[in-house]
């Protein structure tokens, strides 16, 4: 399988998942200001959305949207742990999570990272800082999201909350989320993910 990525953007969540499933993938880097592959290839003829991640099977399926694809990596490994059983509330609740992150955290930092105006930037912040708050809350009590296991929704928190420090967010009011990004980087597959991204130097 190619996984289409750009070094620290959502595409790692599939691919800390995929390191951590034991499942191996061809990277293929993606430059999202030119929509350029690293060969020259036309990105938008392989996704005409224009983003990453995007995850190309063996029989040429191309398939989109990081949430999806961290489910579809972890159901190929199911004794990982990384998804609960199809049907158990427990993977209704890591759906939950991923929906959550994505909608109310991973959307709200489009306009941190693209000029915007001033008080459209000011309400996308109190929406972070609301969620923010809402996870450094959970995370008091448990080391991950859903207690002691880590899950495909904590590869998919960690990629974005790892963006509050490209966008002056400042994690110090939030200990207990500072924690868990800390925990989260030293898993020694998460590691490998980085460093095969260039996001990790040693």
């Amino acid at each position: 399988m190619k996984l289409y990525y750009t070094p620290g953007v959502c595409s790692l969540s599939p691919h800390i998942v995929a390191r951590e499933a034991g499942i191996p993938l061809d990277l293929i880097k993606v430059d999202i200001k030119t929509h350029k592959t690293e060969a020259g290839e036309d990105y938008y003829a392989i996704n005409p959305r224009g983003y990453v991640p995007v995850l190309e099977l063996e029989d040429g399926t191309r398939m989109r949207e990081g949430a999806v694809l961290v489910q579809f990596l972890a159901d190929k490994a199911p004794t990982t742990g990384l998804l609960p059983p199809a049907g158990s509330v427990e993977r209704l609740q890591v759906q939950e999570w991923l929906t959550y992150i994505g909608t109310e955290l991973h959307k709200q930092f489009y306009w941190l990272f693209h000029s915007g105006p001033d008080d459209v930037q000011k309400a996308q912040r109190a929406k972070i800082a609301k969620g923010l708050a809402e996870l450094d809350a959970h995370f008091a009590t448990r080391q991950y999201l859903m207690g002691d296991r880590f899950t495909v929704a904590d590869a998919y928190a960690f990629t974005i909350v790892s963006w509050c420090n490209w966008s002056d967010i400042d994690l110090t009011p939030y200990p207990h989320l500072g924690a868990f990004l800390a925990r989260v980087a030293a898993r020694p597959k998460v590691q490998e993910a980085l460093r095969a991204e260039g996001l990790l130097k040693n």
